[in-house]
């Protein structure tokens, strides 16, 4: 079965929708961030796929982004907590519910941002590789 990258990038940000934090997806950041944190799915680059010929098919490793963002005084560990909590939903089922081949996450590159007037956030984009294939590279 043959799936079309949107249904692959909604899978997966339903399944970030399910945690915690408020889970967007191709947003601008709000002025508020939620006491859980909030993830924005960005559906990022699919790269030059490989090709098969015979069936013609497209084999992508698509990188999507995952920024995680929290705020407050305790924010090391609400952001600890919440890259665990995106870990385990992606481990949970690497395959989206057999949308993709796999899903992996790379190691996330915190940074601290300061806010004039308020608490700072800690913030860092989740590289996610999805591993699928494709009858059409613009499916």
């Amino acid at each position: 079965m043959l799936i079309t990258r949107e249904t692959i990038l909604a899978a997966l940000h339903a399944r970030l929708s399910a945690l915690p934090a408020t889970a967007l997806r191709g947003e601008v950041l709000p002025e508020r961030i939620p006491t859980a944190g909030l993830l924005i799915l960005r559906d990022g680059e699919p790269g030059d796929p490989d090709v098969t010929l015979s069936p013609l098919r497209y084999y992508y490793q698509h990188r999507a982004e995952i920024e995680a963002v929290v705020q407050g005084a305790d924010r090391d560990s609400t952001f600890a907590a919440l890259c665990a909590s995106i870990g385990a939903a992606i481990s949970a089922d690497r395959t989206l519910g057999g949308l993709c081949d796999w899903v992996e996450a790379e190691a996330p590159r915190p940074v601290d941002l300061p806010v004039e007037g308020a608490a700072s956030l800690k913030a860092a984009v989740i590289p996610v590789i999805l591993h699928y294939t494709t009858a059409d590279p613009l499916a």
